[in-house]
């Protein structure tokens, strides 16, 4: 059984009066794919999902808003919190309607054999918050440029490539914050196989600089990158390796006068493990 609740920040699941008439509770179960549809109520500040996925396996898709795509994802506690972002500076990073409708439907379904064994981006998670929720994959950082969403870890892997700007959407980056030691990891959550990845750098010349090389560690051994300056995609084969995580470090800044690389776009392609 999966089970999806809009609860407020009393922790209560949220009920309302539709057009003043009819009371709507906001829950829904089923048993292989969740959906909570609702007309003429937005959400609340402290307004939350608790998704229950009790003996429902680990693999699933959710889409928790209109302006998220559905997403794969591996979830294997019994319980997920999904946060509803009201605050401003939260939401630079995503498109300036997020969350705001008043008509809402949701859902989370359980992940088709299919799409557990296909070869993909096992990176991608647009769904992904800035701490980590117990879902995967998950973004982390060492720095984050001044602790704005605009810059968070997470940014690299919720599928823009938007290159040619920085700051808020659709040019969210990871900013480093000049910070020598720098270091970027996605967390998969389980053991899986990769074999490719792809970068994005940020491209908004001059203000921005980039690196010129970059180093991969994955819990088998590790790969050196050689990076060009460009907007577009970044292709790597890289020797199979099977790891829980991978870390973007040791990046060397081209010697020119801006301080500010950043990353738009971290892709790791491969298989479950």
């Amino acid at each position: 059984m999966i089970k999806i609740h809009l609860k407020n920040s009393k922790d209560e699941i949220v009920e309302y009066y539709y057009k003043g008439e009819r009371l709507v509770r906001l829950t829904a179960a089923s048993e292989n794919m969740a959906v909570l549809a609702w007309k003429e109520h937005a959400f609340q500040e402290g307004d939350y999902f608790e998704v229950e996925l009790e003996n429902e396996g680990n693999y699933f898709v959710v889409k928790m808003d209109e302006t998220l795509p559905p997403t794969f994802m591996y979830i294997p506690s019994s319980t997920w919190r999904f946060p509803i972002l009201f605050t401003e500076e939260k939401r630079l990073a995503s498109p300036e309607y997020l969350f705001m409708a008043k008509n809402h439907s949701v859902y989370v379904r359980k992940a088709y054999d299919f799409e557990i064994s296909q070869y993909k981006n096992l990176a991608y998670n647009p769904h992904d918050q800035e701490q980590a929720s117990g879902a995967y994959p998950h973004a982390s950082a060492n720095v984050e440029t001044r602790g704005e969403s605009v810059f968070f870890a997470k940014n690299t892997i919720d599928g823009g490539y938007a290159s040619l700007g920085h700051g808020k959407y659709p040019f969210q980056s990871w900013g480093i914050n000049q910070q020598a030691d720098a270091a970027l990891t996605i967390d998969f959550g389980r053991k899986v196989k990769i074999n490719r990845c792809h970068l994005v750098l940020r491209a908004d010349f001059p203000h921005d600089s980039y690196w010129t090389q970059a180093t991969l560690v994955f819990d088998d051994g590790s790969e050196s990158l050689s990076l060009v300056k460009s907007s577009e995609v970044q292709s790597f084969n890289l020797t199979e390796h099977v790891t829980q995580k991978v870390v973007l470090k040791d990046l060397i800044k081209h010697e020119d006068d801006s301080p500010f690389p950043a990353l738009i776009q971290f892709e790791c392609f491969g298989w479950e493990g």
